[in-house]
């Protein structure tokens, strides 16, 4: 089983053929809301990928909650955990260009409200193969119920920000993308900042887009998947998809290079659809294109 504690948004995405500047007003050719925020994603796509998978967070008593909550429910996630809270939901609101790259802009609501875990969930929480983390959630309550979580800690460390010792001390594996790794590093090589994480946490994975990706461990396993060739139409929930199927396939007992290439297969589906929630693959999806 597989743990979320993490944030639920609602997405606001516009379709333009390119993004504009500041002080640009540019025309866009669609928009839609759709379910999304980085816990809910990879909630989302861990349940997809095939693993019973259990959420814990808030939503707003607002218009968006009700759809926050069925959104996962419909994906197969246990929900018990995830509070209704006076106020707005979180929301996300996204631009998406003709390249199929984005650019967001997160607003907390809800999500905002979260301050830890309960005794009840981490009761659930200790019983998971994996608990996945983000930052989209208020630092202390990330911090917190890492420290308190009983099973390994998946981080993504998204939006990028200082990470504190106490949080990386109790991380099992962190996912940062390349950008992210050289914020949080200070260095732009992803090799190198590969090496760097290794100095904090005892294993980690750099994402590098269209490159593929990158793993190492303290043991010195070092290894680079390529990322499947694809035409991407929205990149917005790439990252997700890839961490959510990456840690399905590790609780499975996938070793780390057949885990890579699964999530790997799962984000180059996700990419080739627009949304976030509704661009995940389904398992039958990820193992057909496996086997291709």
């Amino acid at each position: 089983m597989i743990s979320v504690f993490g944030s639920a948004n609602m997405d606001l995405v516009a379709y333009t053929a390119r993004a504009p500047q500041r002080g640009e007003t540019v025309a866009g050719r669609a928009f839609a809301t759709i379910p999304g925020g980085k816990g809910a994603n990879q909630a989302t796509a861990a349940a997809l990928a095939g693993a019973d998978v259990a959420f814990f967070g808030a939503v707003g008593d607002d218009a968006f909650g009700p759809v926050l909550r069925r959104g996962l429910e419909a994906a197969g996630v246990d929900v018990r955990g995830l509070r209704t809270v006076a106020g707005s939901s979180g929301i996300a609101q996204i631009v998406v260009d003709d390249d199929g790259s984005n650019s967001i802009i997160v607003v907390p609501g809800a999500n905002g409200a979260v301050t830890g875990a309960s005794a009840d969930d981490l009761e659930v929480i200790g019983r998971s193969d994996a608990l996945l983390l983000q930052l989209e959630l208020p630092m202390a309550a990330v911090v917190a119920t890492a420290r308190a979580a009983g099973a390994p800690v998946v981080l993504t460390p998204s939006p990028v920000q200082e990470l504190p010792g106490e949080l990386l001390d109790a991380v099992t594996l962190i996912v940062p993308n390349e950008h992210e790794a050289r914020a949080i590093t200070g260095l732009a090589d992803p090799e190198e900042a590969l090496g760097a994480l290794l100095e904090r946490v005892p294993e980690a994975v750099v994402t590098l887009g269209s490159e593929g990706a990158l793993y190492g461990s303290r043991a010195g396993e070092r290894l680079h998947v390529p990322a499947v060739p694809v035409r991407a139409v929205d990149t917005t929930a790439a990252g997700d998809t890839f961490v959510g199927a990456l840690c399905v396939a590790r609780a499975e007992g996938r070793s780390n290079a057949e885990a890579l290439r699964f999530a790997a297969t799962a984000a180059a589906l996700s990419v080739q659809r627009e949304g976030a929630s509704t661009s995940m693959p389904a398992r039958a999806e990820i193992d057909a294109a496996l086997t291709a």
